[in-house]
């Protein structure tokens, strides 16, 4: 018996003053390997700025089959024409987000690390929960951290996949893949990559395959039930 694998989900840069520049970046990083999302995150923006950076960003995500998420906003991810969005528990409530989105796009809750929080979405119909932050992250304040077990759990008991985020590097993925999530969103261990996004991309997703290989043997050597 295998596990489910678990997929990159990329968070852009908290800024993108320059969006062509980073338009040409992106697509090297998502050429690079397996990604499959990307979440636009721009606090503190006019709608403006962040309808231009999704005019950017879709057609080079949609071309290699990554699905662009808007956080906190459904509202604009909507109207953009965004794959889902992504809200937190001071957003706008889930009920909400789904009418605004349609019964056919993502919609994503934060569920820091409450799995009651991340049952709640699941049977209100969310696509994905995400639990964290799993490591101490300098991206945003994290107020809760979420022990790896949480992952654990959930992969073990609920349908509805999850996303691991906070501080995931190259260095700690492995772990993330291994305790069972679905999918590890990474932000600056991706744009701030010593040797470029493009090679984080690619060492991010060795060290995934070798994370979940690494839980498969783990499945693999649990005794039967009949023993």
């Amino acid at each position: 018996m295998t596990t489910p694998p678990c997929r990159l989900y990329l968070i852009t840069p908290p800024r993108l003053d320059d969006l062509a520049a980073f338009g040409h970046v992106l697509a090297h990083a998502l050429d690079a390997g397996d990604v499959a999302a990307l979440q636009i995150r721009l606090k503190d923006v006019d709608d403006v700025i962040i309808a231009a950076a999704v005019d950017m960003i879709l057609p080079i995500a949609a071309s290699r089959d990554v699905a662009v998420i808007l956080n906190d906003r459904p509202d604009l991810a909507a109207k953009l024409g965004c794959d889902g969005v992504h809200i937190g528990q001071d957003d706008v409530p889930y009920k909400e987000a789904r009418r605004l989105m349609g019964p056919d796009r993502i919609v994503g809750v934060t569920c820091h690390d409450s799995r009651h929080l991340g049952m709640e979405a699941a049977e209100a119909g969310a696509d994905y929960v995400a639990f964290g932050a799993v490591f101490p992250t300098g991206t945003k304040e994290a107020k809760i951290r979420c022990d790896l077990e949480v992952l654990t759990i959930w992969q073990e008991t609920m349908q509805t996949p999850c996303v691991a985020i906070g501080g995931i590097t190259v260095k700690n993925i492995r772990q993330v893949a291994r305790a069972g999530a679905d999918f590890a969103a990474v932000c600056a261990g991706v744009w701030s990559y010593g040797d470029g996004p493009a090679a984080a991309v690619k060492a991010l997703n060795a060290e995934i395959a070798a994370g979940v290989a690494e839980r498969d043997e783990a499945v693999l050597a649990l005794p039967s039930p009949d023993q």
